[in-house]
């Protein structure tokens, strides 16, 4: 198309429409702050060259309401608003590289979270019990951002898989609530001395091993008995746990056995009540438990009782009796033992662990025999710790 000459250049709606939809280069916005500065009072004037650094369009406001204001040196600073927003500029930018000391705990263990939970000593009944109410503000442990948490209990120092409790999995949150409460029976006032009770925050996976968020310690002597504890306590990273303890007494567990000395029949009964927090030997995390008892020295070797068996349970309750047929003064002679055992199928069962009464004994098994010998015909219960050390018998089924 030609153009004539003194003739205006037409154009075309696709060229206007280009026009207006690309301008040009995206100039930078300015903040909100360059136009409406704050005014705090009681700062110090600012000088022109402070005034110049918060840009062009603040630096010609401020320095034509300096200038009037050096005019009139008796005019105080809230009649200058201007030299007080220039230095309010100054004293912000200073507190933006500051960080907020406030704002946020510098301890590492924050970040991890905070773990809300109470514990519970019922000494009559020799149970701890464990309430998980919450946690706050976990570590986000997926890739979307959040974790699916759960809590683990152990009692240190033991064997963990004989003394773990956990609670059920949340899904995609970072503050779940479980009010979930756990209990560990057979808990004695020795126990309540020298145990720790560790309690662990888990992110569970499908795919691949569950992950380690955060954990925090308990010694069970801080506990009053009969009192619940509250604690609100922030998740520390890992702590090593000491390996250096005696495997011949590692404990595999508790069983809780009641005695009781019939002196019309004239026998002693003995009875298995129920295990808690056995050792698992199978591969599917359990046992299928069941109890022998033999009353040593037995030279017709007719003192061995069985209990049947329980599967897939660590935490079986039997409630079976057995009468043993001696006199009463030939109870300071004898030696009861209690072996628990792991039943398998085509091969030989595994020992889990056992406890010896009598007066060969020591400590709560020692005084277990006494409380049974000074109280005729009375049921007298106690649980006992399970170890993996068997005095006197043979390790065969």
């Amino acid at each position: 198309m030609t153009q004539r000459k003194g003739e205006k250049p037409t154009i075309s709606i696709q060229e206007h429409m280009a026009i207006d939809v690309c301008p040009g280069p995206i100039q930078p916005i300015k903040q909100i702050s360059d136009y409406f500065p704050r005014y705090p009072r009681g700062l110090p004037p600012a000088t022109p060259a402070q005034v110049g650094q918060a840009g062009s369009l603040r630096s010609a406001f401020s320095s034509s309401a300096t200038a009037a204001a050096d005019s009139d040196p008796a005019r105080p600073n809230e009649d200058n608003p201007d030299r007080a927003g220039a230095s309010a500029s100054s004293q912000a930018a200073k507190r933006d590289e500051e960080p907020d000391v406030e704002g946020y705990d510098s301890d590492d263990s924050t970040t991890l979270g905070t773990l809300d939970f109470s514990l519970l000593y019922d000494q009559e009944n020799n149970a701890l019990h464990c309430t998980i109410n919450k946690a706050k503000g976990l570590k986000p442990m997926d890739h979307n951002g959040l974790s699916d948490p759960y809590v683990k209990l152990h009692l240190l120092p033991g064997a963990s898989k004989a003394n773990k409790l956990r609670t059920k999995t949340l899904r995609n949150t970072l503050n779940p609530v479980w009010s979930e409460t756990l209990t560990y029976y057979g808990i004695t006032d020795e126990d309540m001395v020298r145990k720790t009770l560790r309690i662990s925050v888990c992110d569970e996976d499908k795919f691949r091993h569950n992950e380690f968020i955060g954990e925090t310690r308990i010694p069970l002597k801080k506990l009053k008995p009969n009192q619940t504890k509250n604690f609100y306590n922030c998740l520390e990273k890992q702590l090593p746990v000491n390996k250096t303890e005696d495997k011949s007494l590692e404990e595999r567990g508790r069983i809780m056995i009641s005695l009781k000395y019939n002196s019309l029949k004239s026998c002693l009964v003995v009875g298995i009540v129920r295990c808690a927090h056995l050792a698992a030997m199978d591969a599917n995390g359990f046992s299928d438990p069941y109890v022998k008892t033999y009353l040593k020295p037995d030279e017709n070797k007719k003192s061995k009782h069985k209990t049947a068996v329980k599967k897939k349970t660590l935490n079986p309750e039997f409630n079976e009796e057995f009468s043993y047929d001696i006199k009463y003064a030939d109870l300071t002679k004898k030696t009861l033992e209690v072996t628990v055992w792991d039943y398998d199928i085509g091969k030989s069962n595994d020992f889990i662990g056992g406890v010896s009464l009598g007066i060969n004994a020591n400590g709560e098994r020692l005084k277990h025999w006494f409380d049974c010998l000074k109280n005729k015909d009375k049921k007298i219960e106690r649980w006992h710790t399970l170890t993996n050390e068997l005095p006197g018998s043979a390790f065969n089924d």
